[in-house]
Protein backbone atom coordinates (compact mmCIF):
# COMPACT_ATOMS: atom_id res chain seq x y z
CA UNK A 1 0.00 0.00 0.00
CA UNK A 2 1.39 3.32 -1.00
CA UNK A 3 1.76 6.40 1.35
CA UNK A 4 -0.87 8.24 -0.75
CA UNK A 5 -3.36 5.44 -0.57
CA UNK A 6 -2.77 5.15 3.10
CA UNK A 7 -3.53 9.17 3.77
CA UNK A 8 -6.77 9.08 1.42
CA UNK A 9 -8.72 5.93 2.58
CA UNK A 10 -11.58 6.86 4.88
CA UNK A 11 -14.87 4.78 5.60
CA UNK A 12 -17.95 6.88 6.25
CA UNK A 13 -21.60 6.19 6.70
CA UNK A 14 -23.72 8.87 6.61
CA UNK A 15 -27.65 9.15 7.40
CA UNK A 16 -27.44 5.59 6.45
CA UNK A 17 -31.01 3.50 7.52
CA UNK A 18 -32.06 0.10 6.66
CA UNK A 19 -35.69 -1.40 6.38
CA UNK A 20 -37.60 -4.23 5.62
CA UNK A 21 -40.99 -4.51 4.63
CA UNK A 22 -42.91 -7.06 6.48
CA UNK A 23 -45.58 -9.19 5.33
CA UNK A 24 -48.39 -7.21 6.95
CA UNK A 25 -47.05 -4.26 4.47
CA UNK A 26 -45.94 -2.36 7.38
CA UNK A 27 -41.76 -1.33 7.34
CA UNK A 28 -39.45 -2.47 9.66
CA UNK A 29 -36.73 -0.14 10.49
CA UNK A 30 -33.59 -1.95 11.45
CA UNK A 31 -31.27 0.79 11.10
CA UNK A 32 -31.80 4.89 11.31
CA UNK A 33 -29.70 7.57 10.75
CA UNK A 34 -26.49 5.74 11.03
CA UNK A 35 -23.29 8.21 10.73
CA UNK A 36 -19.34 7.55 11.91
CA UNK A 37 -16.51 8.28 10.02
CA UNK A 38 -12.93 6.31 10.09
CA UNK A 39 -9.70 6.22 8.79
CA UNK A 40 -6.57 3.73 8.34
CA UNK A 41 -4.98 2.73 11.57
CA UNK A 42 -8.23 3.61 13.60
CA UNK A 43 -10.09 0.79 15.47
CA UNK A 44 -13.65 0.82 16.34
CA UNK A 45 -15.91 -1.50 18.17
CA UNK A 46 -20.03 -1.91 17.70
CA UNK A 47 -21.58 -3.35 20.73
CA UNK A 48 -25.50 -4.51 21.28
CA UNK A 49 -27.79 -7.07 22.01
CA UNK A 50 -28.44 -10.13 19.61
CA UNK A 51 -30.73 -9.30 16.78
CA UNK A 52 -29.89 -5.55 17.14
CA UNK A 53 -28.76 -5.00 13.49
CA UNK A 54 -24.66 -5.42 14.57
CA UNK A 55 -24.50 -7.82 11.04
CA UNK A 56 -26.67 -5.41 9.06
CA UNK A 57 -24.67 -2.53 9.51
CA UNK A 58 -21.16 -4.55 9.10
CA UNK A 59 -22.58 -5.67 6.01
CA UNK A 60 -23.39 -1.94 4.83
CA UNK A 61 -20.41 -0.93 5.47
CA UNK A 62 -18.78 -3.44 3.57
CA UNK A 63 -21.05 -3.27 0.88
CA UNK A 64 -22.19 -7.18 1.10
CA UNK A 65 -25.70 -5.08 1.54
CA UNK A 66 -27.40 -1.92 0.27
CA UNK A 67 -29.41 0.98 2.49
CA UNK A 68 -32.49 1.99 2.54
CA UNK A 69 -31.89 5.30 2.96
CA UNK A 70 -28.41 7.36 3.04
CA UNK A 71 -24.92 6.32 1.83
CA UNK A 72 -21.21 4.31 2.53
CA UNK A 73 -18.57 6.35 1.24
CA UNK A 74 -15.26 4.09 0.47
CA UNK A 75 -12.27 6.44 -0.21
CA UNK A 76 -14.85 8.85 -1.14
CA UNK A 77 -16.73 6.78 -3.49
CA UNK A 78 -20.44 6.06 -2.67
CA UNK A 79 -19.94 2.08 -3.05
CA UNK A 80 -23.64 1.49 -3.95
CA UNK A 81 -23.77 3.86 -7.39
CA UNK A 82 -21.20 1.15 -8.42
CA UNK A 83 -21.89 -1.52 -10.52
CA UNK A 84 -21.89 -5.05 -8.92
CA UNK A 85 -18.47 -5.78 -11.05
CA UNK A 86 -16.97 -2.43 -9.63
CA UNK A 87 -17.99 -3.06 -5.94
CA UNK A 88 -16.61 -6.59 -5.59
CA UNK A 89 -13.06 -5.06 -7.32
CA UNK A 90 -13.14 -2.74 -4.53
CA UNK A 91 -14.17 -5.08 -2.12
CA UNK A 92 -11.35 -7.69 -2.93
CA UNK A 93 -8.56 -4.37 -3.27
CA UNK A 94 -9.33 -2.24 -0.33
CA UNK A 95 -11.73 -4.13 2.15
CA UNK A 96 -11.03 -7.84 4.20
CA UNK A 97 -13.29 -9.30 6.10
CA UNK A 98 -13.42 -12.06 9.18
CA UNK A 99 -16.94 -14.09 10.74
CA UNK A 100 -17.63 -15.56 13.64
CA UNK A 101 -17.66 -19.18 11.54
CA UNK A 102 -14.21 -19.23 9.64
CA UNK A 103 -15.65 -19.80 5.88
CA UNK A 104 -12.83 -21.34 4.64
CA UNK A 105 -13.41 -23.69 1.64
CA UNK A 106 -12.79 -27.07 2.54
CA UNK A 107 -11.33 -28.94 -0.03
CA UNK A 108 -8.42 -26.40 -0.23
CA UNK A 109 -5.49 -26.62 2.23
CA UNK A 110 -4.82 -23.38 4.74
CA UNK A 111 -2.29 -22.27 1.74
CA UNK A 112 -4.77 -21.50 -0.94
CA UNK A 113 -7.54 -20.27 0.80
CA UNK A 114 -4.78 -17.57 2.16
CA UNK A 115 -3.42 -17.39 -1.38
CA UNK A 116 -7.64 -17.27 -3.12
CA UNK A 117 -7.58 -13.33 -2.60
CA UNK A 118 -4.69 -12.19 -4.54
CA UNK A 119 -5.38 -15.21 -7.53
CA UNK A 120 -9.13 -13.37 -7.69
CA UNK A 121 -6.81 -10.12 -7.70
CA UNK A 122 -4.94 -11.29 -11.04
CA UNK A 123 -1.56 -11.93 -8.81
CA UNK A 124 0.57 -14.81 -10.33
CA UNK A 125 0.32 -18.23 -8.42
CA UNK A 126 4.28 -18.23 -7.59
CA UNK A 127 3.42 -14.34 -6.03
CA UNK A 128 0.21 -15.51 -4.10
CA UNK A 129 1.74 -18.49 -2.37
CA UNK A 130 4.95 -16.75 -1.05
CA UNK A 131 2.81 -13.96 0.07
CA UNK A 132 0.09 -16.36 1.57
CA UNK A 133 3.23 -18.73 3.01
CA UNK A 134 4.78 -15.54 4.72
CA UNK A 135 1.22 -14.34 6.10
CA UNK A 136 0.55 -18.03 7.93
CA UNK A 137 3.77 -18.09 9.03
CA UNK A 138 3.65 -14.78 11.00
CA UNK A 139 0.27 -16.23 12.37
CA UNK A 140 1.73 -19.39 13.89
CA UNK A 141 0.83 -21.26 10.89
CA UNK A 142 4.15 -22.05 9.17
CA UNK A 143 3.55 -25.69 9.73
CA UNK A 144 0.28 -26.03 9.16
CA UNK A 145 0.41 -24.99 5.49
CA UNK A 146 -0.90 -27.83 3.61
CA UNK A 147 -3.35 -28.96 6.39
CA UNK A 148 -6.95 -28.47 5.32
CA UNK A 149 -9.37 -26.77 7.52
CA UNK A 150 -10.54 -30.18 8.73
CA UNK A 151 -7.42 -30.52 9.95
CA UNK A 152 -6.65 -27.83 12.16
CA UNK A 153 -8.17 -26.88 15.09
CA UNK A 154 -11.01 -24.09 15.76
CA UNK A 155 -8.35 -21.62 16.82
CA UNK A 156 -6.00 -22.24 13.99
CA UNK A 157 -8.79 -21.85 11.13
CA UNK A 158 -9.66 -18.58 12.27
CA UNK A 159 -6.07 -17.49 12.55
CA UNK A 160 -6.29 -18.52 8.70
CA UNK A 161 -8.97 -16.65 8.08
CA UNK A 162 -7.73 -13.39 9.32
CA UNK A 163 -4.51 -14.43 6.91
CA UNK A 164 -6.79 -14.70 4.28
CA UNK A 165 -8.70 -11.09 5.06
CA UNK A 166 -5.49 -9.42 5.45
CA UNK A 167 -3.01 -10.77 3.20
CA UNK A 168 -3.86 -7.84 0.07
CA UNK A 169 -3.03 -5.61 2.93
CA UNK A 170 -6.51 -3.82 2.77
CA UNK A 171 -7.54 -0.16 4.35
CA UNK A 172 -9.55 -1.58 6.58
CA UNK A 173 -11.30 -4.56 8.46
CA UNK A 174 -14.62 -5.70 9.11
CA UNK A 175 -14.60 -8.63 12.26
CA UNK A 176 -18.18 -9.51 12.92
CA UNK A 177 -17.75 -11.72 16.32
CA UNK A 178 -14.65 -12.82 15.41
CA UNK A 179 -14.30 -14.80 18.53
CA UNK A 180 -17.57 -16.00 19.14
CA UNK A 181 -16.93 -19.83 18.14
CA UNK A 182 -13.83 -19.83 20.08
CA UNK A 183 -12.77 -20.71 24.25
CA UNK A 184 -11.22 -18.01 26.40
CA UNK A 185 -7.72 -18.91 25.20
CA UNK A 186 -8.29 -18.83 21.55
CA UNK A 187 -10.44 -15.69 21.54
CA UNK A 188 -7.94 -13.77 23.16
CA UNK A 189 -5.29 -14.85 21.33
CA UNK A 190 -7.21 -14.21 18.22
CA UNK A 191 -7.91 -10.53 19.07
CA UNK A 192 -4.40 -10.22 20.24
CA UNK A 193 -3.45 -10.51 16.84
CA UNK A 194 -6.16 -8.55 15.00
CA UNK A 195 -5.23 -5.63 17.19
CA UNK A 196 -1.47 -6.24 16.54
CA UNK A 197 -2.00 -6.33 12.25
CA UNK A 198 -4.28 -3.30 13.13
CA UNK A 199 -1.32 -1.10 14.50
CA UNK A 200 1.17 -3.25 11.95
CA UNK A 201 -0.27 -3.14 9.27
CA UNK A 202 -2.02 0.56 9.84
CA UNK A 203 -5.04 -0.89 9.13
CA UNK A 204 -8.56 0.79 9.98
CA UNK A 205 -10.56 -2.12 12.06
CA UNK A 206 -14.46 -2.49 12.45
CA UNK A 207 -15.44 -4.94 14.92
CA UNK A 208 -18.64 -6.32 16.10
CA UNK A 209 -18.77 -8.22 19.05
CA UNK A 210 -20.95 -8.78 22.58
CA UNK A 211 -17.79 -8.95 24.50
CA UNK A 212 -16.85 -5.66 26.62
CA UNK A 213 -13.66 -6.70 27.06
CA UNK A 214 -12.68 -6.97 23.06
CA UNK A 215 -14.70 -3.89 22.89
CA UNK A 216 -12.69 -1.85 25.66
CA UNK A 217 -9.46 -2.63 23.47
CA UNK A 218 -10.32 -0.19 20.54
CA UNK A 219 -9.95 2.96 19.83
CA UNK A 220 -13.94 3.82 20.14
CA UNK A 221 -17.44 2.16 21.40
CA UNK A 222 -20.63 2.19 19.78
CA UNK A 223 -23.61 0.64 20.72
CA UNK A 224 -26.39 -0.31 18.73
CA UNK A 225 -30.00 -0.34 20.43
CA UNK A 226 -33.12 0.04 18.51
CA UNK A 227 -31.55 0.73 15.54
CA UNK A 228 -29.67 3.86 16.69
CA UNK A 229 -25.63 4.30 17.39
CA UNK A 230 -24.72 6.33 19.80
CA UNK A 231 -20.92 6.41 21.09
CA UNK A 232 -20.36 4.95 24.42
Amino acid sequence: MNEASEQHFSLQAQALGKAYREGSGEELHVLRDINLHLVRGESMAIIGASGSGKTTLLNLLGGLDKPSSGQVLVRGQNINRLDEKTRCRMRNAHLGFVYQFHHLLAEFTALENVAMPLLIGGASPQDASAQALSMLDELGLGQRLHHKPGELSGGERQRAAIARALIHHPDCVFADEPTGNLDRRNAEQVVEIISQLNKNFNTALVIVTHDLQIAGRMNTVYQLQDGVLTAR
